[in-house]
């Protein structure tokens, strides 16, 4: 995997924290750590587009969030690609943050 992928997941795992509204901290080390299911995750240790676990519940929000168009994370569901989905909620949060 290339830094640009690495760094262009961080910033779309930071916006999914962002509109899952997750608590913040700032510790020793000066890097911004999430509280999520429990526990503090430092940016770089987030895991949505790596666990169904962590995007689930995004995937939940996002599909009971307003009257957005739901269609296209209801076709990445249908592809059972975590890639895919994750992707679809990506754009789904661009677009809700930019309608606001």
């Amino acid at each position: 995997m290339d830094k640009k992928t690495t760094n262009m997941e961080s910033t779309n795992n930071k916006l999914i924290a962002e509109f899952m509204k997750l608590p913040t901290e700032v510790f020793n080390s000066g890097i911004m750590n999430y509280h999520h299911d429990g526990a503090w995750y430092e940016e770089h240790e987030l895991s949505y587009n790596v666990s169904w676990d962590w995007l689930m519940p995004v995937v939940e929000k996002c599909l009971t969030t307003g009257d957005r168009q739901h269609f296209v994370i209801n076709d990445a569901l249908l592809t059972c690609n975590i890639e895919e989905v994750y992707k679809a909620v990506v754009e789904f949060i661009k677009q809700y943050n930019d309608e606001r």
